[in-house]
């Protein structure tokens, strides 16, 4: 059974861990509460009175790593703080004793510190994080060779987190997990931690950790690539980091670290994977540069500069459509494959379309209730849809209606039908005439068909709706007879 796996008999308390810090300016501990909008650090005494403020995480390997650098790469001026992960129920007294070594140090309570401090990305120089990425694309199968079988995956940690066996099929997502790559696209990924909903996007993949067993890992999306810290022992040049973020690729191979012998290094290629902004690495004997690209014999050099992880104009290629065109080519370490560099000072466009084209793809399932194919099609249509069986936050069942907004690329829940409420506010035959002639001072065809507003052998009217319509209908012989 895999160490991941919850088990059902702890509490939230158990299952949850709290973030402490140390403030390296004011050589304080306290309690994490989040990040503000600016990216600054919000923070709480470690008190009891306080412990309902204190930010849990998800003590499970994985989940908390991911967590982690998504919740670094977004703080302001991160280098200032030390973090530390503390079970729920320890916090107050850790932290008494974690400030007690602040205050006089011993070799005691820099164990006990080290023993719970979270290695950042640029203290570790991303080793935790991207040995994941380095195992995942420097061991590259072949297209047809499968590294591992669905009985090796701990299916009932992937339905906690909303991802079952069933679901990967439909998505044609599990085919390639068991191959060893990345999905290919973001998929949503959700987990309850009782006090806690976690909901977020991700590419996913197959790895093993230290004990031979296959876990999955959650590739979260990060707001940029971090290339301000050292990459399996690299340092990113400015002519790097220009451009891993014009086009995605480095451009050169370089000699990075091999995290389980320090002493190796391997030459491999650098790139940016687009849909998250995570960096990967290719060990270049795992590039493989085709004889042909589109109808262009390549020759030695060409295939060379491919190799090096350089870019290569080539002219004279022909399109599906059989027209003739040129374009820049570059080697993507996290794609495995040759691809267009058609203008190469546009990856942040083509990043900032593709994340616009993920959160355009119409979803096929609203608050964890999956749509059949023809609710599906006339949900993706624009059309209002009714849904039943959803379930609120305290497990009640309820109904609706949800409509997909093309403008803001988000759906619209409403417990009415909203089509009958438009039709419902829409003004009658007879209300619409009316104003035309009131605002307007003339008939038109639509007035002839309302009755006289005076019944069969009625004189005058006798309520003031009659009064009004005689009014309304005089109106323009008196106001004709005035322009005469």
């Amino acid at each position: 059974m895999s160490e991941q796996i919850l088990e059902k008999t702890e509490s939230p308390e158990q299952l949850s861990e709290i973030l402490l810090v140390l403030d390296k300016e004011k050589m304080k501990i306290m309690a994490v509460k989040g990040i503000d909008e600016n990216g600054k650090l919000e923070t709480v005494e470690p008190t009891k009175k306080n412990q309902n403020q204190f930010m849990r995480v998800d003590k499970q390997g994985d989940l908390f790593s991911n967590f982690f650098s998504n919740f670094f790469s977004q703080l302001k001026n991160p280098t200032n703080f030390s973090f530390f992960k503390i079970p729920a129920p320890l916090t107050v007294n850790l932290a008494k004793e974690m400030q007690k070594n602040v205050d006089q140090p011993t070799s005691e309570g820099d164990k006990l510190m080290k023993q719970h401090e979270v290695q950042t990305e640029p203290e570790k120089n991303h080793k935790q994080k991207n040995k994941n990425n380095m195992e995942t694309t420097q061991n590259t199968p072949d297209t047809n060779e499968y590294k591992y079988k669905p009985e090796q995956i701990d299916w009932e940690t992937m339905n906690n987190l909303g991802l079952s066996k069933e679901k990967l099929e439909k998505l044609n997502l599990l085919d390639p997990l068991l191959k060893g790559y990345k999905t290919n696209e973001l998929v949503p990924v959700s987990q309850n931690l009782g006090t806690a909903v976690t909901r977020m996007d991700a590419r996913l993949s197959l790895q093993s950790n230290d004990d031979g067993q296959v876990v999955v890992a959650i590739h979260g999306i990060r707001k940029e690539p971090n290339l301000n810290f050292e990459f399996f022992g690299h340092s990113f040049s400015q002519a790097d980091k220009n451009n891993l973020l014009e086009t995605g690729n480095m451009g050169r191979v370089v000699n990075l670290v091999n995290i389980k012998n320090p002493n190796e290094t391997i030459p491999s290629i650098i790139s940016v994977d687009r849909l998250t902004n995570e960096l990967v690495a290719l060990r270049t004997e795992f590039i493989k540069i085709p004889d042909e690209l589109k109808g262009v014999k390549l020759n030695d050099e060409q295939k060379q500069t491919l190799m090096e992880g350089k870019p290569l104009y080539l002219e004279g290629m022909i399109s599906k459509k059989g027209t003739q065109f040129d374009a820049t080519l570059q080697f993507n370490a996290d794609k495995r494959f040759v691809e267009f560099q058609f203008d190469r000072n546009n990856y942040n466009k083509q990043t900032q379309d593709t994340q616009r084209n993920q959160s355009q793809e119409v979803p096929k399932t609203f608050r964890d209730k999956e749509l059949d194919k023809e609710q599906y099609q006339k949900f993706k249509d624009g059309q209002t849809v009714y849904v039943s069986g959803l379930v609120d936050k305290k497990g009640k069942e309820y109904n609706g209606y949800i409509t997909f907004n093309k403008q803001t690329n988000k759906t619209d829940f409403s417990f009415q039908n909203p089509d009958k409420i438009k039709e419902q506010a829409k003004p009658s035959e007879a209300h619409k005439t009316q104003t035309a002639v009131n605002s307007e001072g003339k008939t038109n065809e639509t007035t002839k068909k309302i009755k006289e507003p005076l019944e069969s052998g009625q004189a005058n009217p006798n309520n003031r709706k009659q009064q009004e319509q005689q009014e309304a209908q005089e109106a323009p012989s008196k106001s004709k007879g005035r322009k005469m």
